[in-house]
């Protein structure tokens, strides 16, 4: 209460009359004491509750009419008991204030309020409260489900110098708010690490929405960035839509492949950027919009600003912090560890369980995978699908890749001449492959027992006594 109450104003007859004249009348058990713990002021609500009329009341010690009560504690120290648990003369249990009124550090008084008449009633209330709370987080949780980012830092898989720079990177990125620029070739992950970045930002809670620039056509960038009202178009939807950036309000947007978006929307998106308001198409006033902008490209932005296909200014708003992602052929002691997880996900998602041959692992990890990872682990989900029995081998791998392996044409060899020194040396991987069993590696090679026979004896493979050399 106020240092400054008048000890004649609180006791007075315009104090009395305020009391009885609203105090009175409130739903919420109120009662005033004088500096003595006589209780002089008492509401109907109170009296009610107690069970007691006011002439048993009124102008008589707090201890004669609740011997339970600490109201004369409260009024000798003034420290005040906030939401204490009292139990009434008549059995009664209540959460209540007892609050010292001063003057300066005189107490004068004493102020005392039933918070919560029934305790039943209080734990129904932090039930509820516990309820609204889960309902919140509930509902955060489909948000994030709906419009979420999906991947953490642990679905970045690798161990190697380039990946762990990068990622440790992206983690000090995360930890601030502006705006980031990821670069990297087709198929290296940025998408993950924009996911991943979101996702240990202090945005986390609110929506990830992804745009990928070059798949949404020209004419229909700035409605599906922006939204659009009612009637903005032939075809526009009753009651409008909303954009993707009023969607990713207060979280993130992710711009994949900014570096296709047309020249004419990067004006719109740069307006974005610098006022921090969309306006819908059809639209007359703007909107406020809070989002952090991940964008990604495979392209040579500053190659394109000199060609006068990208603005100058957009690319300095976008690049504020900037991320390279490493090729995989940067990082081929990652490509073991990268089949593993893949084989994993296959044998979650399919139940099909399959091991890689060190052979496989050792070529697989020599190839450059111009696609990158996308690439490597469409080779992995083919090969498990089209191999027979539980290891993938050398013969599984796809040919394009295989042909990285072909021995270099020697000088007057033909093509029939390199072919069949492929196919020997196929052979006889597969043989070493099978603990030189060849009934196995006929069934490996796909090809009769009969012919695998006369393919070693022509190769020299064979020994008179039917064995391998």
């Amino acid at each position: 209460m106020s240092k400054n109450i008048d000890k004649s104003f609180l006791f007075s007859e315009e104090m009395e009359f305020l009391f009885e004249s609203v105090f009175d009348k409130l739903p919420i058990a109120i009662d005033i004491l004088d500096a003595e713990g006589n209780i002089r002021m008492i509401n109907k609500t109170f009296l009610d509750y107690l069970g007691l009329e006011k002439d048993k009341v009124i102008n008589k010690y707090v201890l004669d009419v609740d011997r339970n009560s600490r109201f004369p504690l409260v009024l000798k120290t003034g420290q005040n008991e906030i939401a204490y648990r009292h139990k009434f003369a008549n059995g009664k249990e209540a959460i209540v204030h007892r609050i010292a009124i001063k003057d300066g550090d005189e107490v004068i008084g004493g102020f005392g309020m039933i918070l919560f008449e029934d305790l039943n009633e209080l734990r129904k209330l932090i039930e509820k409260n516990r309820l609204l709370e889960t309902e919140l987080e509930h509902y955060k949780k489909t948000l994030r489900k709906i419009h979420g980012a999906k991947y953490s830092w642990e679905n970045i898989i690798g161990k190697s110098d380039a990946i762990v720079e990068c990622k440790k990177k992206a983690m000090k990125m995360a930890n601030m708010d502006s705006n980031i620029l990821i670069y990297g070739e087709s198929g290296v992950g940025k998408e993950l690490f924009a996911h991943a970045i979101h996702n240990s930002s202090k945005r986390r809670d609110y929506p990830f929405v992804t745009v990928n620039c070059a798949a949404i056509p020209e004419q229909l960038m700035e409605s599906e960035l922006f939204g659009y009202e009612e009637g903005a178009f032939t075809g526009a939807q009753k009651g409008g839509k909303i954009g993707k950036f009023e969607l990713a309000n207060h979280g993130t947007i992710f711009l994949d492949e900014i570096g296709d978006m047309p020249y004419t929307m990067q004006a719109k998106l740069l307006r974005v950027l610098q006022e921090g308001e969309i306006e819908r198409v059809g639209g007359k006033a703007p909107i406020k919009v809070d989002v952090r902008v991940i964008s990604a490209t495979n392209k040579d932005l500053s190659k394109l600003v000199k060609e006068g296909k990208f603005r100058s200014d957009l690319f300095y708003r976008i690049n504020v912090l900037m991320l390279n992602v490493p090729p995989l052929r940067e990082r081929k002691e990652d490509i073991p560890l990268l089949i593993d997880h893949f084989l994993s996900l296959l044998t979650q998602n399919s139940g099909i369980y399959k091991k890689v041959s060190k052979e496989v692992y050792d070529i697989l990890e020599k190839y450059d995978w111009p696609g990158n990872i996308r690439e490597l682990r469409n080779v992995i989900e083919r090969m498990v699908v089209n191999s027979e029995g539980d290891i993938i081998r050398k013969t599984d791998i796809p040919l394009y890749i295989l042909k990285k392996e072909l021995p270099v044409r020697k000088k007057g060899s033909g093509l029939q001449e390199m072919l069949e020194e492929f196919e020997k040396e196929i052979i006889f991987e597969t043989l070493k492959e099978c603990n030189y069993n060849k009934s196995q590696a006929a069934e490996i090679l796909k090809i009769p027992r009969s012919r695998l026979y006369r393919k070693l004896k022509k190769f020299g493979i064979l020994e008179e006594n039917n064995e391998v050399k």
